[in-house]
């Protein structure tokens, strides 16, 4: 049998054939590109051949765990938020994980420590924070922008509190400016949850680049997508350290071990190979490259993505405008980009019918409907027994609770669909006295 060369640094190319007849299967795939017609899903993945045949090039050429897709996708990532450091993980809630983690760890924050958080949101923002060792803080949100109201973190802290953690719920950016100078004037971190913002901007300034911290989810039905995958983002250098090493196990990072492989100066540990140095508890939180592979091309698109979702949400606006005596539609305060995840509104309490009236016939009409997530965490099975406090009685949230209702926005949707959820609104609304 003849021996082959061994080659170094090769690498599998697509060929020319390959592609077009990948892009060729993808365009002819009406699936692949939106929901049927007659169901408008609350979410749905936008791609195209460009990150299937970025994951194809992982596959081939064997890079499918972490590797130097993950380093691309984290320097467009930091570069397109706005700050010097992006760390890729396994989804949203481990970036939260790693982010507070990261704080105890580096010894920003004790254990034990308060986190304001809104009350009205998803449940991965509480739990990490209880994972974590930490204690969150229920605070009421703003009736108007429905995050976390300013004027409810300044009446809720206390010696305890080490971290103010604001989410821009649907894509809606929070109020950071007042949200910082409140932590600057109390000496306080901030951990911005950017999971439903991808693009949103105050000012032009991307949310993510306020606080001292962020993350970012890539799940399936986000603005853009990488299956499953997160992000966290940092300008401190040594928060960056700890967060790669969390990420890994807990183990030495790459270029310390590279650097003292035979050498880490430990007393115990002598001359012992310094790439299985573990100095911390950590995880197994690592994205793939072939999960960064689809991410590098979904971020190129974002922007893209972004403007068909504000165009859905236009025509949404204006054909329910007329029903405002019903319902409270989303604003958008001046100067910020809402990113719109989904389309959120509320029924008003006087309304001549129910959330489950409402909902019903959405979903008979083939348009489906979600609650605004979470609601009231505190009121939540999971979280009633768990620690943490609610400042004050969070009558926003439990009117959010019980009133709130969204519908998917995402760019997916053709013409038939955005006139679909139009005429279900037009033909509940003819039967209302």
């Amino acid at each position: 049998m003849k021996k082959t060369k061994k080659s170094v640094g090769r690498s599998v190319r697509i060929s020319p054939q390959l592609r077009t007849l990948i892009a060729n299967a993808i365009r002819e795939s009406d699936w692949l590109h939106h929901p049927e017609e007659g169901k408008v899903n609350i979410g749905w993945p936008v791609f195209d051949e460009k990150e299937v045949l970025q994951a194809l090039d992982s596959l081939l050429n064997v890079r499918i765990s972490q590797g130097p897709k993950v380093r691309e996708f984290e320097a467009m990532a930091a570069k397109y938020i706005g700050t010097k450091h992006a760390v890729a993980c396994n989804s949203g809630s481990s970036a939260n994980l790693l982010a507070l983690t990261a704080l105890v760890e580096s010894g920003r924050i004790k254990r034990g420590s308060e986190v304001l958080l809104p009350a009205s949101t998803f449940a991965t923002v509480a739990s990490p924070v209880i994972q974590a060792g930490l204690i969150p803080v229920y605070i009421d949100v703003d009736a108007t922008s429905w995050n976390i109201d300013p004027k409810e973190i300044e009446k809720a802290i206390t010696k305890k509190t080490s971290v103010i953690m604001p989410v821009h719920t649907f894509g809606n950016p929070a109020d950071m400016p007042a949200i910082m100078k409140i932590a600057r004037k109390h000496k306080l971190l901030v951990l911005e949850d950017c999971c439903e913002a991808h693009g949103a901007s105050i000012g032009g300034k991307k949310v993510g680049s306020f606080g001292d911290l962020a993350t970012l989810s890539f799940f399936v039905a986000h603005n853009i997508t990488t299956g499953e995958g997160g992000m966290v983002f940092t300008n401190d250098p040594k928060l960056d350290e700890t967060l790669r090493s969390l990420r890994e196990f807990g183990r030495l990072t790459n270029e310390a071990a590279t650097t003292h492989r035979f050498n880490y100066p430990d007393k115990v540990l002598k001359n012992f190979d310094a790439r299985y140095i573990f100095t911390r508890l950590g995880y197994n939180m690592r994205m793939t490259d072939i999960t960064a592979a689809i991410g590098i091309e979904q971020l190129k698109k974002l922007d893209a993505l972004n403007r068909k979702r504000v165009n859905i949400v236009t025509q949404y606006q204006k054909a329910l405008a007329p029903y405002k005596k019903f319902i409270i539609l989303p604003t958008i305060a001046k100067g910020h980009f809402h990113s719109f995840y989904g389309y959120p509104f509320m029924i008003r309490k006087d309304a001549p019918f129910s959330r489950l009236d409402l909902v019903t016939f959405l979903e008979a009409r083939g348009v489906e409907t979600r609650p605004f997530f979470g609601a009231c965490l505190p009121d939540q099975p999971g979280f009633r027994d768990e620690p943490g406090r609610s400042a004050g009685k969070l009558p926003v949230a439990r009117w959010i609770r019980d009133w709130s209702v969204f519908i998917g926005c995402h760019p997916a949707l053709t013409p038939g669909h955005v006139k679909q959820v139009i005429n279900a609104f037009n033909d509940f609304f003819a039967k209302i006295k």
